[in-house]
């Protein structure tokens, strides 16, 4: 079911014919969520989808339609007690050259037969930018984030600058020169990072978390929150009694890190003798025994989006993912920020007054409780965060996104789009899964 929900006839989109479209991402949920719905929308218009992710999304692929085309990742694995190392950006931007370098070997072979007639590709799937140039179709970005093609060098002169002498960052940007030279690729490695191989490019965040949107050109189309229910999880039902329900969630990987258990230690005291019944999502890794016998009004669960639809009160780090849902839900915000993004999404909460904005570093249980009461009382903070759900929602979410592929295609398919280099467009069978690993 699309949160969305839409007519028989709004499903028709432009003038068009089927497609045969791949779609690629990386094996993380905020990147993932968004473009299910993308995959949900193309298939119920009638076009041929493929979805190039790992093994553990392809349950969540199939629920859409689309055909998942599995490929091995390197990305740390939760069962195996591997950690994402979110404090060195450093290892974090080689994590994701490894995985591209890893990957593009797999998807080349499995797609070798069956190249589609455009690609759509999450911001952070390198190696689709890859394939997209060797085929020479025509390709869209999708980014889950505020977009940065126009700024990106202003943007990360004070990172570049505090980077300049390591050595491990150096070697990082050698080894992705090599990669992009060895595929024949010209273009600055910033410039195919933060703009790309792209004919257009949809945005899932509404104008107002976009500070030059209005500077943003016809290539780029914000459509706001995408958000799909997860068919693939259990139904949470929410306590008796209409107690008011806050959700503390730090995505699906920050829980393994030490700060933010501590975070959920805090509010695990704070709220014991609260009247909120209280849900934690902690990952896939935490191991719940760690916090030993819970109060009767806490409980903790893995990552659960529809508990979002029930929420009183989102404690969160801020992620853009994270934000979205609750706006798309009305829920008012207690950001918690750790970095990256997430600081700057804390600001614009805060300006739009929908939430509360707290520092990550010492933060306490009882401040996030103060925090929870003050946004769920506040009369302000809830016509501010119906409003913005209004707003979202007239963003569209996957119709215009929808709609600006397909305009694209008949472009393409009228011969006015131009192609990104050479290559042959051949039909695609029809698999229920097929694997990516050159077995």
């Amino acid at each position: 079911m699309n949160v969305q929900s839409e007519r028989p006839g709004e499903e028709q989109g432009t003038d068009r014919r089927a497609a045969n479209i791949v779609l690629f991402n990386i094996p993380a949920d905020g990147h993932v969520n968004p473009n299910l719905a993308f995959a949900a929308k193309l298939v119920r218009r009638g076009h041929r989808v493929s979805f190039s992710i790992d093994e553990r999304h392809a349950p969540q692929v199939r629920a859409t339609g689309a055909t998942p085309v599995v490929y091995d990742t390197t990305f740390p694995r939760a069962d195996r007690w591997e950690r994402f190392p979110l404090h060195d950006v450093i290892e974090m931007s080689s994590l994701f050259l490894d995985e591209a370098i890893a990957v593009l070997p797999q998807q080349r072979k499995a797609f070798e037969d069956a190249r589609p007639d455009l690609v759509l590709y999450d911001y952070a799937a390198l190696s689709a930018q890859v394939l997209a140039h060797e085929w020479g179709v025509p390709a869209v970005r999708l980014s889950p984030t505020r977009v940065s093609s126009r700024t990106y060098e202003e943007d990360l002169a004070p990172f570049y600058a505090s980077v300049a002498e390591d050595e491990r960052w150096r070697a990082y940007r050698r080894r992705f020169r090599r990669w992009l030279d060895d595929a024949g690729i010209g273009m600055p490695v910033d410039r195919f990072l933060y703009v790309g191989f792209a004919d257009h490019c949809v945005v899932t965040v509404p104008r107002q978390f976009q500070a030059d949107a209005t500077e943003q050109d016809t290539d780029h189309t914000f459509v706001g929150p995408v958000v799909r229910e997860q068919e693939h999880q259990e139904p949470w039902v929410p306590p008796a009694g209409g107690r008011p329900v806050p959700l503390v969630a730090f995505g699906t990987i920050a829980p393994e890190v030490p700060q933010v258990q501590r975070v959920y230690f805090e509010c695990l005291e704070a709220f014991a003798d609260s009247p909120w019944h209280v849900v934690m999502s902690i990952g896939r890794q935490l191991d719940p025994e760690v916090f030993g016998e819970l109060p009767g009004n806490i409980e903790l669960l893995p990552p659960q989006l529809q508990i979002l639809a029930h929420a009183d009160a989102f404690v969160t780090h801020a992620g853009m993912g994270s934000v979205m849902e609750a706006i798309h839900h009305a829920v008012p915000l207690i950001a918690v920020p750790m970095g990256f993004d997430q600081t700057e999404n804390a600001r614009v909460i805060e300006r739009l007054g929908i939430g509360a904005r707290l520092p990550f570093e010492g933060v306490t249980g009882q401040e996030i409780r103060k925090a929870a009461d003050e946004v769920r009382g506040d009369p302000e903070v809830g016509q501010r965060r119906r409003e913005g759900r209004e707003d979202v929602r007239r963003a569209g979410g996957a119709r215009p996104a929808g709609d600006a592929i397909e305009r694209l295609l008949t472009r393409r398919q009228a011969g006015e789009a131009q192609p990104l280099g050479g290559g042959q467009v051949v039909p695609r069978p029809d698999a229920e899964v097929t694997h990516a690993r050159g077995e």
